[in-house]
């Protein structure tokens, strides 16, 4: 489903993992990929707190919405409200559906606009993954949603009209967590379509970040045209909130954004704390959305 009218303790890194090549079939030759500032993560809330998430979240990190409406957004019939909100730290795309969700709609994470959906589908078949719903028309445009190795699902779009949005002051980390038993599957499958490439991949990432003081997980960390991505690799047993979280989100200021987020009724899961280059927290928004909001440690800001 589509955004309408719009839209991841200090500690030396291990070298990258060598992904084996892509075959010619998992590599397309085009990068299908607009630009993060048309990216959105897809919130579903209950239809009564619908405007309260919004206002939060602008609230928390500024920015400006589209006009709310109700709208059929799925190829079969159903009714919801939507409105996509643009802020400097990333978009979000909110639904409060009015009748029943048909599936599979609401499982799906991102949605990403792309230069061509029929091809940008063709070329991430290549890759591995497969269609939960074929390409199917909405109000403004064109949709598909697929699912990637390790059930991660999301959406592709194209518009009738060209949006135009102008660049993000920060980067969203779209958070994906996994096991060993499908997160190189996905890495291999994702860097072939999104012609994306490995920032860091420690397989020995302080276990504190995902709720497991003493133990080590595997943090990948990656970058496309799509925007930044960290695959979380560990054994799936995860201590609330953890993996609840489908995005970060790049602050300036940490205290000073939960401060307002706060403010705004947003709840803190888990306290602001140190982690590799960064300061994290863990937060909850009206209408139960889950984020994470990091911002440069403060030996990165001198």
């Amino acid at each position: 489903m589509k955004r309408l009218p719009l839209i991841i303790a200090v500690m030396t890194l291990s070298m990258p993992t060598q992904f084996p090549p892509a075959s010619s079939k998992e590599a397309p030759a085009t990068d299908f990929s607009v630009g993060p500032q048309y990216d959105s993560t897809h919130v579903y809330v209950a239809a009564e707190d619908f405007d309260k998430f919004v206002a939060s979240f602008v609230a928390t990190f500024g920015g400006t919405t589209s006009k709310k409406g109700v709208f059929q957004v799925t190829p079969t019939p159903s009714q919801t409200m939507s409105q996509v909100v643009l802020t400097p730290a990333g978009i979000v795309s909110v639904f409060g559906f009015t009748t029943p969700i048909p599936y599979p709609f609401g499982a799906e994470r991102t949605g990403y606009l792309v230069t061509d959906i029929d091809r940008a589908v063709a070329a991430a078949r290549e890759a591995r993954a497969t269609r939960l719903v074929d390409t199917f028309p909405d109000p403004i445009g064109r949709d598909v949603l697929v699912q990637w190795p390790g059930g991660v699902n999301m959406q592709f779009y194209v518009h009738t009209v060209k949006p135009n949005y102008a660049p993000l002051a920060t980067i969203p980390e779209n958070r994906i967590y996994l096991t060993p038993d499908s997160a190189d599957a996905f890495v291999r499958s994702w860097l072939a379509f999104s012609r994306g490439h490995i920032v860091a991949d420690n397989k020995q990432a302080p276990g504190i970040e995902i709720g497991e003081p003493g133990k080590t997980y595997r943090r990948i960390r990656l970058s496309s045209g799509y925007g930044d991505m960290a695959v979380l690799v560990s054994n799936g047993a995860l201590p609330w909130p953890y993996g609840r979280e489908v995005t970060g989100y790049g602050v300036s200021d940490l205290l000073a954004t939960l401060a307002k987020a706060s403010a705004a009724g947003v709840e803190t899961l888990v306290s602001a704390h140190a982690e590799q280059g960064r300061q994290s927290a863990i937060v909850r928004f009206p209408g139960g959305y889950i984020a994470e909001i990091h911002a440069p440690s403060p030996s990165e800001n001198r």
